[in-house]
């Protein structure tokens, strides 16, 4: 994927990741209540993947994470 902003897609990802394991949930689960594959959620929170999601997956994402979208995006 090209992009001026790896560094913010992968932030995403590790994001997805960090809220992900704090719910308690493992890849599998969150990609069944999204709709999506486990590679699919694998390459998200890759370090070092450059993997985009539109903005209905991320706030399906969110909402399965009980997190506002918001959490995922902004910058640390």
């Amino acid at each position: 994927m090209q992009t001026e902003f790896p560094e913010r897609y992968i932030s995403m990802g590790l994001k997805i990741a960090y809220y992900r394991k704090k719910a308690g949930m493992t890849q599998e689960v969150l990609a069944e209540r999204i709709g999506k594959s486990v590679n699919f959620i694998a390459q998200v929170e890759g370090p070092g993947i450059v993997r985009g999601v539109s903005l209905e997956t991320l706030f399906q994402i969110a909402q399965v994470l009980q997190i506002p979208p918001s959490k995922l995006i902004e910058e640390d």
